[in-house]
Parts: structure tokens; C-alpha cells; sequence
């Protein structure tokens, strides 16, 4: 069985609107979307009458809950137990007045910013930025604080999803510690300039651009802020791309110079916040997370880094405290895209440069690691396309074969 748009149109015809039609009846469902155990639904609840007034938030709130049992109901009748679930409520004109998203326990938050007229509350900037031509998504991938493997799931996300027979960039936006040369072996390769324009390096299925080949390798780079954003922009805008349905882009740990810079300049699909179970790591993670809410950047879910080591006997060792970051996600609403655990061959893998190793058995020292990665790329996938079906950017596709 299966859940479908049919089965929660079906739903929705059991919630009643206050004027005693039920929402189907009167029109108010203005879109349905499916994909896995997510779904959204857009309700207007003005349809057909723009001059009535537009429910309270706390009737909102309390439709939405309705909507939310009755969905969630339907869902499990069709062996979907833990459904994710968006309620976008808008006016006649199609802006978001209230958005509800519920957990996979039903738990219903408001995360439509409703102090957003708040003048203590930061304005979101991405609004006005701009995309990269031939980039369908743009995907950030930060931190709080360094050394929770930000990187490490930068190129793995990257490299899965190129497995998954998309095509996808990776950019190096860590411009004082860049960690793709190592990470993909770039070292022996140069960097190629075409008529001004840097053509990417073409390793492990996907293309890359990294700061780290463009300076000497053993050299620090003294930057003040202006520098490192003009190099930043550099690399993105020069960079000749092609078409790509991802372009992931790892940042330097923390919310300074480069991060803001990006979230303001380009215009990204969301973010995914990198965080290892530890509290310390947790408590910046927070920070990385309300930096990108607060520029109107979607967070599309955490990762949990280290979640756990892997003996070489097979054991695992909770050395950081497994589940912590997963405890943060459901504390903030963000969905959790997955544990990856570590073990020696992981590392190897990634000094050595050979990142595709880590999605072997036979290379990745068993099933844990491989299941595990694969497991965060089809969970980001979910969220990608759930978002997108949220903003009505989901347009249909035609495949020729």
C-alpha cells in the first residue's frame, strides 16, 4: 500500500470549514503533494470569497491540528506510520500566512515567523539574491564549530546523489582550510581556465571547485573579510558549472563573513546543518541553524557526524553519546537526515582521496557505513522535493526513453 494525493483529498473532505462546508467541498484545497512518508497540503481558506476575513491564527491552529489527525489517520490505514507533514494556509493571492509542520510523533509547530514584523527580529536577506544559471538547487551545508566532519558530508551527499544518477557540483566555500583537494584526490590534476571561466574538476562522478588549487598548498591564506568574499564570488560565479540538478556547497564552520555572505548572494534551495552527538556541538549547531532561519534559508535537516565508531571487530562505541543531534533536530522541528558512523575505513577513505570507497561493503569496512550514507542521500532527496512541492516550485518532468 501506498500513500496518494487521492487518500488525503479524502481526508481533507472530513474537515469542515467554518462557514460548514468541509475544505474539499468548498474549494479551499488549493494543492496536494506526496513523496514517501512526507506530504504538504495548501489550503486557502478564503477561496472563492478574497473580502472575508482571514481566520484568526488560533483558529488556524486549530484546523491545522484537524487536518493533521485526519491526515495522519488516513496514512496509517495505508501503512505510513510516521508521516511528515506540511500545512501551508494562504491568502487569495497565494502568500503564506501560517505554515504548520508536524513531526513524526503529530506534533504541530507554527513555523510560518510570526513575529517576522517584529523589529528585533533580523529581516530573511535571500530573498533578493540570485540563483547560479543551469543550477536547479543550491544546497548549503554548515556547521556551529569545526572538526564535526562538515566536509565529510559534503563529498559523501555529493557523491551519492551523483550515484543516484543526478547531476552534481560540489563547491569548496571553505576558503581558509579547503578540504577537497585531499578529500578527492585533486592534487595531481591543475586547474584549467577556458576564456576566463574555471572549468571544474570531474572526479568520483561529480564536479568540483576548491580554493585549495587555486593557492599554494602550504601557504596560509591572510585574508581580511572583503578578500575572502571577493574569492568566494569568484568561485561561484567564474566557475562554469554546465547544468545541474545539485550544487552542494561546503561552508567554513561558524555564521561569520562567508556564510553570511552566501546565504545573502545566492539564492539557495536550503541547508543542511552537520552536528556530532556531543552537547557542545549541539549548542553551535543551534546557532548555524537560527543563522540561516534567520536569512530565510530553509534548514532541511541535521546529520548526526560520528554518531558512533565502528571496531574493527564489528562492535559499535558510543563515544560521543549517539542520538544527541537527532535529540536537537526534533527539538528545533528540523527533520533528521541521518547517523553516519566512523570507522577506519572511512578515514582512510577520505585522506586517501577516494571517497567512492565509503559506498562499497567491500571498501567501507562492511554494510553499516554504506547503509548509513545512502540512508542521509534518500532522506535529503525527501526533503529537497517535499520543499519544493511546499513552494509550488515542483513542475512536472517528461522522460523519453
Amino acid at each position: 500500500m501506498a500513500l496518494t494525493k487521492e487518500h488525503i483529498n479524502e481526508a481533507l473532505s472530513g474537515v469542515m470549514h467554518p462557514s460548514g462546508e468541509d475544505l474539499v467541498s468548498k474549494g479551499c484545497v488549493m494543492n496536494v503533494a506526496v513523496c514517501d512518508e512526507h506530504a504538504s497540503v495548501r489550503i486557502c481558506m478564503t477561496q472563492g470569497d478574497p473580502s472575508a476575513a482571514q481566520p484568526s491564527r488560533e483558529q488556524l491552529a486549530k484546523i491545522g491540528a484537524v487536518i493533521d489527525a485526519s491526515v495522519r489517520s488516513t496514512a496509517r490505514d495505508q501503512g505510513v506510520d510516521d508521516l511528515g507533514l506540511i500545512v501551508d494556509f494562504v491568502d487569495h493571492q497565494g502568500e503564506v500566512v501560517m505554515k504548520l509542520k508536524g513531526d513524526q510523533k503529530g506534533v504541530m509547530k507554527d513555523k510560518s515567523q510570526s513575529d517576522k514584523h517584529d523589529p528585533n527580529t533580523p529581516t530573511p536577506q535571500n530573498s533578493g539574491a540570485t540563483g547560479v544559471p543551469g543550477v536547479k538547487h543550491i544546497i548549503a551545508v554548515g556547521a556551529g564549530k569545526g572538526g564535526v566532519g562538515k566536509s565529510t558530508v559534503a563529498v559523501n551527499l555529493a557523491i551519492g546523489l551523483a550515484r543516484k544518477g543526478h547531476s552534481v557540483g560540489l563547491l569548496d566555500g571553505d576558503i581558509y582550510g579547503p578540504s577537497l583537494p585531499t578529500m578527492l584526490g585533486l592534487h595531481s590534476m591543475e586547474q584549467v581556465v577556458i576564456e576566463g571561466a574555471l572549468q571544474p574538476f570531474m572526479a568520483h562522478g561529480i564536479k568540483s571547485i576548491t580554493m585549495g588549487k587555486l593557492v599554494e598548498t602550504d601557504k596560509p591564506l591572510i585574508w581580511r573579510g572583503p578578500m575572502a568574499h571577493g574569492a568566494f564570488h569568484q568561485l561561484i560565479e567564474r566557475t562554469q558549472w554546465g547544468e545541474l540538478d545539485y550544487l552542494i556547497i561546503d561552508l567554513p564552520p561558524g555564521t561569520g563573513d562567508v556564510p553570511l555572505t552566501l546565504a545573502q548572494s545566492v539564492q539557495l534551495s536550503g541547508a543542511v546543518v552537520v552536528c556530532t552527538p556531543q552537547k557542545v556541538a549541539q549548542d553551535d549547531a543551534v546557532r548555524a541553524s537560527a543563522m540561516f532561519e534567520s536569512l530565510g534559508v530553509e534548514v532541511l535537516g541535521v546529520v548526526e557526524n560520528m554518531s558512533y565508531f565502528i571496531g574493527d571487530d564489528g562492535k559499535e562505541y558510543d563515544i560521543f553519546g549517539r542520538g544527541g543531534a537527532q535529540t536537537m533536530a526534533q527539538r528545533l522541528n528540523h527533520s533528521f537526515l541521518g547517523a553516519i558512523p566512523i570507522n577506519m575505513a572511512l578515514r582512510a577513505n577520505c585522506d586517501g582521496g577516494k571517497p567512492s570507497h565509503n559506498f562499497d561493503p567491500k571498501t567501507a569496512g562492511g554494510e553499516s557505513l554504506p547503509k548509513a550514507l545512502e540512508g542521509m542521500v534518500d532522506q535529503f532527496e525527501s526533503q529537497v522535493m517535499l520543499s519544493s512541492m511546499s513552494k509550488g516550485s515542483n513542475k512536472p518532468t517528461l522522460t523519453i526513453s
